[in-house]
C-alpha cells in the first residue's frame, strides 16, 4: 500500500471519527428560542386560564398573552451550529440556565415553584391595585418546614411576632429580621373556628449566608380576597417567574367591566411583586418572535428591557414600556383611546 492510499485512508478515518463525534456527544450549550404564547383571558385544554368563583366575572375581549421562550438540552456540536446559524435561536452555555451543582430535577422545581410564586403575586398585586380587602393564607407549606408543628395549608395568618398581617410581603419581611432558634408568636384561624395562639421555632433559611443566618418557617404566605370569593389561576407546564405581569392584567380585566385590550391583541412579559412593580427577564426577543408569530400587535415590555426590546422588535409591533402595574393599565386605557402610548 503506497504512502499516499495509506494517508488518505487515514484522513478518511480521523473525518469519519470526527463526524461521528459532531453528532453524538454532547456539548456544554443550549439553544434558547420562542416558546409558546398563552392567552391569559382564554381557556388552556378546556379550562379558563384565569377565573373566578363567587364573584361576577366580567366579559373581555382580545388577548392578553403570556410569552416563553425554550431551552434545547443535549446538543452536540453540529445541533449548536445550526441552532447558532438560525436567526430565531441563540446558542448560550449550558452553566447559565442549568448551574453546577444543581440536577435538572432542582432546576425544573426552582422554575416551578417561581412560576407558582408568580400566580400568588398576581393575585395579590391585581387586590392591591384594585384596593380590595385580603387576607393572608398560608398556600403552601415545605418539607420538614418549621411552621408545620403549628400551621397547615389554609391557615389564615392574623398576626406574626406581634404584628398584625396585612400582606404576604410582611410576613416576609418580619421573618427577614428573624434568626434560627428564635421562638416567633403567632395568631391564625383555621376555617371557620376561633382565632388561635402558636409558637413557631424558626429554622435556618436555605441559602443565607453564613455570616446572617435568616429564619425560616417554610410557608409560603398568599394574598387572598377577604370576601368570600376566589381567584383561580390554572397553568401547568409553564416555568419561572416571567408571567406574573400578564396574570396581573387577565385578573383585573375580568373583575372590572372596563375591557383592558379594547379588542386588540396584546402580548407581554414581566414579574410582578405585590406592590406592582415590574420586574425585567431574559430572552425578550425571542418572546417578542413567540408572540408575533401567535397574532400580537401591542407587547409589553418592562422598562429595564427597553433597550434590547427596541433593538430586536419584530415588523408591525407595538411597544408599550412599562415600570409599574399603574404604568401597564394606563398604556392599555390610552392605546384603547387612541392616545399616545410610553414606548421603548
Amino acid at each position: 500500500m503506497s504512502r499516499r492510499t495509506l494517508t488518505m485512508m487515514v484522513g478518511l478515518v480521523l473525518l469519519l471519527v470526527v463526524c461521528v463525534i459532531g453528532v453524538t456527544v454532547p456539548v456544554p450549550l443550549v439553544a434558547m428560542g420562542p416558546g409558546p404564547s398563552i392567552d391569559t383571558l382564554g381557556q388552556v385544554d378546556g379550562k379558563s386560564v384565569v377565573s373566578l368563583n363567587g364573584r361576577q366575572s366580567y366579559p373581555t375581549t382580545g388577548h392578553l398573552n403570556m410569552t416563553t421562550v425554550t431551552v434545547t438540552d443535549g446538543l452536540t456540536a453540529v445541533n449548536a451550529v445550526q441552532f447558532w446559524l438560525s436567526s430565531q435561536h441563540q446558542v448560550i452555555p449550558r452553566a447559565l440556565i442549568y448551574p453546577p451543582g444543581l440536577t435538572e430535577a432542582q432546576v425544573t422545581q426552582s422554575n416551578n415553584e417561581q412560576f407558582s410564586s408568580s400566580e400568588n403575586l398576581a393575585q395579590a398585586a391585581a387586590l392591591k391595585f384594585l384596593k380590595e380587602p385580603v387576607k393572608v393564607t398560608v398556600s403552601e407549606l415545605t418539607t420538614d418546614a418549621p411552621a408545620g408543628t403549628v400551621l397547615k395549608t389554609g391557615d389564615r395568618l392574623i398576626t406574626v411576632n406581634g404584628q398584625t398581617v396585612t400582606s404576604a410581603g410582611q410576613v416576609r419581611e418580619i421573618l427577614a429580621k428573624t434568626r434560627p432558634g428564635d421562638q416567633v408568636p403567632i395568631t391564625y384561624q383555621r376555617g371557620a373556628a376561633p382565632p388561635a395562639n402558636g409558637t413557631v421555632t424558626v429554622g435556618l433559611r436555605p441559602g443565607s449566608p453564613p455570616e446572617r443566618p435568616q429564619g425560616f418557617f417554610g410557608i409560603v404566605p398568599q394574598a387572598e380576597p377577604l370576601a368570600p370569593y376566589q381567584i383561580n389561576v390554572a397553568l401547568d407546564d409553564v416555568g419561572g417567574p416571567s408571567a406574573g405581569l400578564m396574570f396581573t392584567l387577565a385578573i383585573i380585566d375580568k373583575m372590572t367591566p372596563d375591557d383592558l385590550t379594547g379588542g386588540k391583541f396584546v402580548a407581554g412579559t414581566g414579574t410582578i411583586d405585590e406592590s406592582g412593580a415590574v420586574g425585567e427577564i431574559n430572552g425578550i426577543p425571542f418572546k417578542m418572535i413567540g408572540a408575533k408569530e401567535a397574532g400580537a400587535t401591542v407587547f409589553l415590555v418592562p422598562a429595564n428591557n427597553c433597550a434590547e426590546a427596541k433593538s430586536a422588535v419584530p415588523d408591525g409591533m407595538q411597544l408599550i414600556k412599562v415600570a409599574t402595574l399603574t404604568d401597564a393599565v394606563n398604556g392599555l386605557e390610552a392605546l384603547k383611546a387612541g392616545k399616545p402610548v410610553p414606548g421603548c
